[in-house]
């Protein structure tokens, strides 16, 4: 099992005191930064363009997850890699769970130097992309609807964690397993006994002490 990463989610920094709250993240025990981009079509919401992660990568050091909640992930995977990605995780769903072009968009972003990975929604099994896997760095699982901060954890979704735990040790393979959505301490401790290794929170960790709140999700 990958060495445990947790991945504050920027979605909910105050960015009237981004640098004060990215230093904090930095004092922490966080390593990623994950960073939500929303087009207002995949998803209702809109969130951060690639200028926004501009400035992240001037301002930090820490590993930049971009998660694309996007209908066009092809695109934007170029975009936001240019901007500065360090890893891109797009959705089965907005590629129709067609696993010939979840594969080819992989590929392509490996070509572009660039860690790669899929998502699932909460009501998408993970069954039919289980042959991708040795393919991949990481899958991420929506333990929330993707659109909104701030949602309950829906702990049904443990099951998928529990099935890709399972698979990777079966297959020797090393992909992470991250979960974003509802993770607080006490979450969290049900993700990681189920299999979770890379561990996504955004109200939890900006609306309480940066430091402590991190800390407290190890």
């Amino acid at each position: 099992m990958p060495e445990l990463v947790i991945a504050p989610s920027v979605l909910s920094m105050d960015y009237t005191k981004m640098l004060e709250q990215i230093k904090a993240l930095e004092a922490s025990k966080a390593k990623w930064i994950h960073y939500d981009v929303m087009d207002g079509h995949f998803v209702p919401n809109l969130s951060f363009g690639p200028d926004i992660l501009k400035q992240f990568k001037k301002s930090t050091d820490l590993f930049l997850d971009v998660h694309l909640m996007v209908s066009d992930p092809t695109y934007f995977s170029k975009v936001f890699i240019n901007a500065g990605a360090d890893l891109i995780v797009f959705h089965t769903e907005a590629l129709d769970n067609d696993l010939s072009s979840i594969s080819k968009l992989i590929e392509d972003i490996h070509q572009q130097g660039i860690q790669a990975g899929f998502s699932v929604k909460p009501n998408t099994p993970i069954e039919p992309f289980l042959p991708l896997l040795k393919e991949v760095d990481i899958v991420l699982i929506m333990s929330v609807e993707p659109g909104y901060g701030g949602q309950s954890f829906m702990p049904e979704t443990l099951e998928k964690v529990r099935t890709l735990s399972a698979y990777r040790q079966e297959h020797g393979l090393n992909y992470r397993i991250e979960i974003d959505g509802g993770i607080n301490d006490q979450t969290a401790k049900e993700a990681k006994a189920a299999g979770v290794d890379t561990l996504v929170a955004g109200s939890y960790v900006f609306k309480n002490d940066i430091e402590k709140a991190v800390d407290s999700l190890c």
